[in-house]
């Protein structure tokens, strides 16, 4: 019973890209590994960019978005 989470940044992305994601994986894990579609879950976890962290910045910061508080 494959479990596979994906984390992405919270920056836009479609619910049509969201089904694809969610479908390719599944049928990456048939193809690879011969697994069930039916007991595969895949989680798409979307991060706000203040809240992922590259090189010791948010991402919002590196992107120029960062919010004044």
């Amino acid at each position: 019973m494959p479990y596979v989470k994906i984390e992405i940044t919270r920056d836009g992305v479609t619910r049509e890209q969201k089904a694809a994601l969610i479908r390719e994986t599944t049928e990456m894990l048939v193809r690879v590994l011969n697994k069930d579609p039916a007991t595969t879950f895949v989680l798409i976890e979307e991060v706000e960019l203040d809240n992922w962290g590259i090189a010791g910045e948010s991402v919002a910061v590196r992107r120029g978005l960062a919010r004044s508080e």
